[in-house]
């Protein structure tokens, strides 16, 4: 692994951990030259899953995608990067699981079940994108609709 602040290509691995029963490995490293730290996420290559767009057309499932939007979700919200981590891992291990297809209407109900267990503002903020808010009104209608519900705010 060459180190991306200062370009030695080698480094030493100081701690290593798979993320819950995903198929991601979290690396820490530290740099003999520089002496900087730095993560890796090292992740097994499965068989390519297609997302099917509301517009009918069809694109490669893109993990980092997924993630950025998650993240954006997340901004100034108690949520670490490794529960980001573990949300994505977790998605692309049920894709991998059982479907070679799956519809971004499905994917971003995945993504919403989870970020509803995990931050109700995250959840709120992806829903918005998710579903084209336009108006105030969409953003008080859900947050009515989750003080009703069992789940509460």
């Amino acid at each position: 692994m060459q180190c991306p602040f200062c370009g030695n290509r080698t480094t030493k691995v100081l701690e290593t951990r798979h993320i819950d029963s995903s198929f991601v490995i979290k690396r820490k490293r530290t740099c003999p030259r520089c002496k900087k730290r730095f993560t890796t996420y090292e992740r097994i290559e499965a068989s390519p899953i297609v997302v099917i767009k509301r517009d009918g057309s069809r694109e490669p499932f893109d993990r980092e995608k997924l993630k950025r939007g998650i993240i954006e979700a997340c901004s100034k919200r108690p949520v670490s990067l490794d529960e980001i981590e573990k949300i994505v891992a977790d998605i692309e291990k049920d894709l991998q699981s059982y479907i070679m297809e799956i519809s971004s209407k499905e994917l971003g109900e995945m993504v919403l079940k989870r970020l509803k267990k995990l931050d109700k503002i995250a959840y709120i903020r992806f829903l918005s994108i998710y579903q084209n808010f336009d108006s105030i009104e969409d953003f008080i209608k859900v947050i009515k609709k989750m003080k009703r519900s069992k789940v509460g705010i």
